[in-house]
């Protein structure tokens, strides 16, 4: 065999499964920099069985891949958890950006939303990684349970829980990408304008305002704001204060049509994302993140 053959290999394989291991593993933890760090542990575990001779004993790289992927983001919960013990503020997941109307690749097709994201924060881990296996990806609970090294029925069981835990607060629902589009447009026009009576006729009666800042970025309320009149409020009263000279471009965040702001510099301001209720256009839920260290990924997108 020609000197490199196997580490080329390794690294072409890997290559043709990162996607997806980028996919599950975000799904699971909601931030890029602990994704790209639980993927470079996969890499080398995975170039290390090159190493060694053993990797043609792996019948599935694939399922391999997804297993040391999954089992690794598992192990990353406690570092994460004690770190959001000391997160300033409402924890928003890094914001996935993508060119609004661009072409998803099949496992980009995938895509959580973020106010399903949210939901699933309130999950174990390992009821977390059963839902986005086999909600998400379409894993069955036996393949499930060979990566999580649990019995089937063990499976079941978490899935089970999950799913009831996730469906009772947020009803399957997927909104006209469209009228996502034209409700975030009418949403950045009435708040940034601090048209109130506008802001009052898009919101939801139980709607909730969630800014993330991590108390590097303001405004950014401490705690999640519920009820229209407060939501308005909240928002006319912050651009009020500022009029903030921001350029408003629309983009695709986390499969959905929403809005990324940018400062006189040209530099990430912000990500808007709206959850519109099943029953109409009104908007049930809004996050913005501003904290700069969950917008370092968005210059590409410019």
């Amino acid at each position: 065999m020609p000197e490199g053959t196997a580490e080329d290999t390794a690294t072409r394989v890997f290559a043709d499964h990162r996607e997806l291991l980028f996919s599950v593993v975000y799904n699971m933890l909601g931030s890029v920099a602990d994704t790209e760090d639980v993927l470079q542990d996969a890499w080398l575990a995975w170039a290390a069985r090159h190493g060694d001779g053993t990797a043609e004993e792996i019948g599935n790289p694939r399922a391999y891949l997804v297993r040391i992927a999954v089992n690794t983001a598992l192990a990353r919960q406690a570092l994460i958890s004690r770190r959001r013990e000391t997160y300033v503020g409402p924890w928003l997941p890094e914001p996935l950006v993508s060119d609004a109307g661009a072409d998803d690749s099949a496992e980009r097709t995938e895509a959580v939303s973020m106010a399903l994201l949210v939901v699933l924060e309130t999950l174990t881990p390992l009821e977390r990684a059963v839902f986005v296996l086999n909600e998400v990806f379409g894993y069955p609970h036996t393949e499930i349970a060979t990566i999580l090294d649990r019995s089937p029925s063990a499976v079941r069981q978490l899935a089970h829980r999950a799913r009831e835990h996730v469906h009772a607060r947020r009803p399957r629902f997927q909104a006209d990408p469209k009228v996502q589009r034209q409700v975030t447009e009418r949403f950045l026009r009435a708040a940034l304008g601090g048209d109130i009576e506008d802001l009052m006729r898009l919101l939801a009666p139980d709607v909730t305002l969630w800014t993330d800042g991590g108390g590097k970025a303001r405004p950014a309320a401490l705690r999640p704001i519920q009820g229209a009149d407060r939501v308005a409020r909240t928002i006319t009263g912050g651009t009020g204060r500022e009029r903030w000279p921001l350029e408003i471009r629309y983009r695709t965040v986390n499969g959905d049509p929403s809005a990324v702001l940018f400062d006189n510099d040209d530099a990430p301001f912000g990500v808007m994302v709206l959850d519109l209720a099943p029953d109409g256009d009104r908007i049930r839920g809004i996050y913005a993140v501003t904290n700069p260290d969950k917008l370092t990924h968005i210059d590409e997108h410019r």
